[in-house]
């Protein structure tokens, strides 16, 4: 009964601490399992050469969206293509679209990747990969006070 006790008041501690030291307007999201990775795929192979580990495929994020507190539609959703590791880094790895060219100015890369470092900002950066041009970029983003 005593080691029972012991251990419920442990783990209220450590759940109290962590209360008490997360910021009020954090709402992290948590990345299930993602999609499965196919075995022939070219992204994973490109990835794979360079020395990352891809760790799970393709996440849909929904988003609810309400304009003046009414429902728009039935949201919207963010895609994330991959999450790949390298040295106890984490990334979120987008892949190049022919309809969607990347704009390579810094308000380019703001606008369609800094989204993927605001919600997931335990990860490292986004790597974005075009594997017909056999191209990894590393972006990372700094955000000011």
């Amino acid at each position: 009964m005593l080691i029972a006790g012991s251990l419920l008041a442990i783990w209220a501690y450590k759940a109290f601490y962590r209360w008490l030291h997360t910021p009020v307007n954090v709402n992290r999201i948590k990345l299930g399992k993602g999609g499965a990775i196919g075995d022939n795929d070219e992204n994973v192979s490109l990835l794979e050469r360079s020395g990352y580990v891809v760790s799970s495929g393709k996440h849909v994020i929904p988003i609810p969206i309400e304009l003046d507190d009414t429902p728009l539609g039935s949201g919207s959703r963010i895609y994330i293509d991959y999450i790949a590791e390298k040295e106890d880094c984490t990334y979120v790895v987008k892949t190049a679209r022919d309809r969607l060219p990347m704009d390579w100015t810094a308000s380019g890369v703001r606008d369609r990747l800094l989204v993927y470092s605001l919600l997931l900002p335990d990860c490292t950066g986004v790597l974005f990969i075009d594997a017909k041009e056999g191209i990894i970029r590393k972006i990372t983003f700094q955000l000011g006070d």
